[in-house]
């Protein structure tokens, strides 16, 4: 049965909110990303993968409390709108749109320039155009077409990853290629932190925005046939997913390669497929990068179209953007963040220095806010749930307060350092200038909404007075 013309279809099982949650997790800043972090730490990096995981686990956790108890297309923007105030709601929802339509620009040049790699003959500018509108066609289709390949893209990451480990420990323990290679790699060259245990924090910061994704499995809850389960079950599976597919596979670099290795830095991934001379190393994980890719791709289309369409229904963004296709699908949204990323795409190449670099700043520390303000929603809400509403908390979130105060002073402490280092600086300015002027603006248009809104209530009530 379709639904209402302004209502989104709940075509998402919970096979499709498993992998949507599985693909948020694994992006391609695990494959590539992953080296400056080891570069930066060394073997010990593990322990900063750890804190950031463990971290994450409880935002999702704070998230999914929310969620469960309100399924919404906006999701953490209505929960800051309701807990927070108006003007909380609609700058963290503009300023997640404008993240994610800068990641849909940056993964479509990432992708183009892999499969540059195979075919030099096309232009890079024509295989990002390429990519996006296929992507577009896909999102557009319907929710569960997006669904669907957001499933594959994510379970091609998933067996890549689990294929790593079984070879990866297969020649730790000499399974394979004779004698083990053993753990002589994560204490020699200045043993396990060689640049101190005070590096470790530095990883946190540097690996914290790897994760960055987990959040869109309760943003699709409104979309799924079954919200409480199917986030339920995407947020207990997250822990285990950090450990596996982000420590696991980072502990089989570590072990197998110096921390200290040229190779590491480029491609850490690459380097140990190559070291343990599998054929057409580089070939193979390009493909796994390029799946990684996609799947950013796809899944940031979806949560823009999502947010700016949550947006629009509050009267935050143009009406124009509420109205969803015959599929139910807002694709005047999906359209929007396309036209968006297609003019940063040509700042990538016309200004990369200026333009493009400030839009990618612009979009560094985001994630960090969001995830500020979903804590802070999130200890407002569960008082007046408790309250008001106690059935509807179906996932509650461990020792409230004080595991809540414990995430809002994680987050708060990753994103003051970041003014203290020099390669985060320029992002944190950049961002907090970026949400100076939504709030601003949102001042402004919001005065104007509300003075439209009372002069048409003022008009209303002469005429009923007239009559």
């Amino acid at each position: 049965m379709k639904k209402q013309q302004n209502e989104l279809e709940q075509s998402l099982s919970t096979r499709h909110m498993s992998m949507i949650a599985i693909g948020g997790v694994i992006g391609a800043g695990l494959f590539v990303g992953s080296g400056a972090a080891i570069n930066k730490v060394g073997p010990g990096i593990l322990v900063s993968y750890v804190i950031s995981g463990v971290l994450v686990f409880l935002i999702m956790k704070i998230l999914g409390e929310m969620a469960t108890a309100n399924p919404t297309s906006g999701s953490f923007s209505e929960y800051a709108r309701d807990a927070i105030g108006s003007w909380a709601g609609v700058t963290v929802g503009w300023l997640y749109w404008f993240q994610w339509v800068v990641v849909i620009a940056i993964e479509a040049i990432a992708g183009a320039a892999i499969i540059h790699i195979w075919y030099p003959g096309i232009p890079l500018w024509l295989l990002a155009l390429a990519l996006t509108i296929a992507l577009t066609l896909t999102n557009i289709y319907s929710v569960k077409s997006f669904g669907e390949f957001e499933y594959w893209f994510a379970m091609i990451k998933v067996a890549s990853i689990v294929a790593f480990l079984l070879l990866g420990l297969s020649y730790i323990f000499g399974f394979v290629g004779g004698s083990g290679v053993g753990t002589t790699n994560l204490t020699q060259n200045g043993g396990f932190f060689p640049h101190g245990i005070s590096s470790i924090f530095v990883g946190v910061i540097t690996v914290f925005f790897s994760f960055a994704g987990t959040e869109v499995a309760t943003i699709a809850a409104a979309e799924s046939k079954d919200p409480v389960k199917s986030v339920s079950k995407a947020i207990n599976s997250t822990i285990w997913r950090v450990l596996i597919f982000y420590v696991g596979s980072i502990a089989v670099v570590v072990t197998l390669l110096p921390w200290n290795s040229a190779n590491v830095l480029q491609s850490p991934f690459v380097a140990v497929l190559e070291n343990l001379g599998i054929p057409f190393a580089a070939h193979l994980m390009n493909f796994i990068v390029l799946t990684a890719v996609l799947s950013c791709l796809n899944a940031g289309l979806y949560t823009t179209s999502r947010m700016i369409f949550s947006l629009a229904k509050k009267g935050d963004a143009p009406k124009y953007f509420s109205k969803l296709n015959k599929n139910g699908v807002p694709a005047r949204g999906v359209f929007a963040s396309t036209i968006f990323s297609y003019i940063a795409v040509v700042m990538s190449y016309v200004s990369p220095e200026v333009v493009f670099l400030f839009l990618v700043n612009s979009s560094g520390a985001i994630i960090l806010l969001v995830y500020l303000a979903i804590s802070i929603s999130q200890l407002r809400m569960r008082k007046k749930l408790e309250k008001d509403n106690p059935e509807a908390l179906k996932v509650k979130m461990w020792l409230f307060p004080y595991l809540t105060y414990a995430t809002i002073l994680g987050i708060s402490i990753i994103l003051i350092s970041m003014a203290f280092i020099e390669t985060t600086r320029s992002q944190l300015y950049s961002t907090l200038l970026l949400t100076f002027l939504i709030i601003v603006l949102n001042h402004f248009f919001g005065k104007k909404k509300r003075y439209n809104t009372e002069g048409k209530r003022k008009m209303t009530s002469d005429l009923h007075s007239l009559k």
